[in-house]
């Protein structure tokens, strides 16, 4: 995750009414732009693009660490959306 989404992350995690409305995006039509649109309300701009590279940008970057090149990366690992759903829980 970016720098924006761990300083949402630790408020998140520090009050509940943040917590419970983050928690809330995922019955949304569009769980991402919902939890985007929240996220940039409470004043930690992201949007739905920007999220999805996060986690691209993290798999290659772990893929590229492996010596030599890694082939696949673990699954879920590329979804910063559900990375970050799955440190708020």
């Amino acid at each position: 995750m970016n720098e924006t989404l761990n300083k949402l992350l630790l408020a998140a995690l520090h009050d509940d009414s943040i917590k419970s409305e983050l928690l809330a995006t995922r019955e949304a039509n569009d769980p991402s732009a919902a939890f985007c649109a929240c996220a940039t309300r409470l004043g930690y701009p992201v949007t739905v693009g920007e999220l999805f590279g996060m986690g691209e940008e993290f798999n290659a970057t772990m893929l590229r660490s492996v010596n030599g090149g890694g082939v696949e990366g673990p699954d879920g690992w590329d979804d910063a959306y559900d990375m970050f759903f799955a440190a708020l829980i």
